[in-house]
């Protein structure tokens, strides 16, 4: 595949090879590019023997949500989240809610340069950034920059990631990343991913989960996107959580998702209820304290349960907060139990915190 664009950056995630090809290294496809070629996400290309990042500055879609949209349930509640991406994706999944963007292979958005992201993340009262909409490893150097002025300024910041990702991209994520949410799609099982993203496996996902963990300063939550059918079955779940178990320990929040149809997948129908209820059931039994339904307003597994006394310690609606049962320690009010929560809920929670940025 051929590019001709004008906005370009050297990447840093890449290594040289003979005959002035390189690889690239933001991803687990590690991309073999010829002069002149592009990778399969469409944003990184070989210029005269360099890897370029060609949406370096190019910002395809801004929005302000909330920070539990992302799902995030554990980290700064009530918070207002200044959400970024560009086109452009490592995968190609049939599925993508926002394929306009992730499986475009055009360089398009509005020019911003890390300094002006940051400068409207603060002029709309938002506390953190989120890169989001599209893969933010392959975007990871525009992302860093951004990231790196953010936190001088007080805001943290948020991968909302599908976790296909390189020793050499999590490495850099250290550089500024607060919190990540780790998409598994269908389970993670291996025909799923082959058939509906165009993956070899999802090992690799498996494996940066287990570098994220070991970072004690970058908050992980996982989620699951349960998709009928196909990517849905009972056994392929309680694998994964038997792996978040061992690897990430009984706190470790995971989000079981509601598929819905679009883009390739129109004829699916939307995950029965009690299919997300049953990976709910499974993920309790495997130990996990804090699972969730998500994609349901109105499920009473949207709260977030205290696991001592079983009283609801966060009430939610969609992505509201309706309740908050914990002190300023995140201790259940109920029976003193500690919940693994980071942060005080903002007190501007219930103000509207959905907006388009143009």
């Amino acid at each position: 595949m051929l590019i001709d664009c004008t906005v370009e950056k050297e990447a840093i995630l890449y290594e040289r090879l003979p005959n002035d090809k390189v690889r690239c290294l933001a991803c687990a496809r590690y991309c073999e590019i010829g002069k002149g070629q592009i990778g399969l996400c469409g944003i990184r290309g070989n210029k005269d023997g360099k890897l370029v990042l060609y949406v370096y500055g190019k910002v395809a879609a801004a929005h302000i949500d909330p920070i539990e949209k992302k799902p995030v349930t554990h980290y700064m509640q009530g918070t207002k989240i200044f959400s970024v991406g560009t086109t452009g994706c490592n995968w190609l999944c049939k599925y993508c809610i926002n394929y306009d963007l992730s499986q475009r292979r055009k360089i398009e958005g509005a020019d911003y340069t890390p300094e002006e992201v940051v400068s409207q993340a603060l002029e709309n009262g938002c506390q953190g950034i989120a890169y989001t909409y599209n893969e933010p490893t392959i975007f990871l150097e525009f992302a860093r920059d951004c990231g790196v002025i953010a936190r001088k300024h007080g805001l943290f910041n948020i991968f909302v990631s599908n976790g296909y990702c390189t020793p050499e991209s999590v490495s850099m994520m250290k550089e500024f990343l607060d919190c990540i949410t780790v998409d598994f799609k269908g389970n993670g099982e291996k025909q799923f991913v082959r058939k509906y993203i165009g993956i070899p496996s999802a090992q690799p996902v498996f494996d940066t989960v287990s570098r994220l963990v070991k970072e004690k300063d970058i908050h992980v939550e996982i989620t699951d996107l349960v998709v009928p059918q196909v990517g849905d079955d009972l056994e392929h779940a309680k694998k994964l959580c038997k792996f978040i178990y061992d690897t990430c320990g009984p706190e470790m929040p995971i989000h079981f998702l509601r598929f819905h149809p679009d883009y390739k997948m129109m004829e699916f129908p939307s995950t029965p209820i009690k299919t997300l209820e049953n990976h709910y059931d499974i993920a309790r039994k495997e130990g996990l304290k804090y699972a969730y339904i998500g994609n349901v307003p109105g499920h009473p597994y949207e709260h977030t349960y205290c696991p001592e006394c079983k009283k609801i310690v966060v009430r939610r609606y969609n992505f509201d907060i309706l309740e908050w049962n914990l002190d300023v320690q995140n201790r259940c009010k109920f029976c003193e139990n500690k919940i693994p929560i980071i942060g005080p809920l903002d007190k501007g929670y219930k103000e509207k915190r959905f907006q388009f940025v143009g």
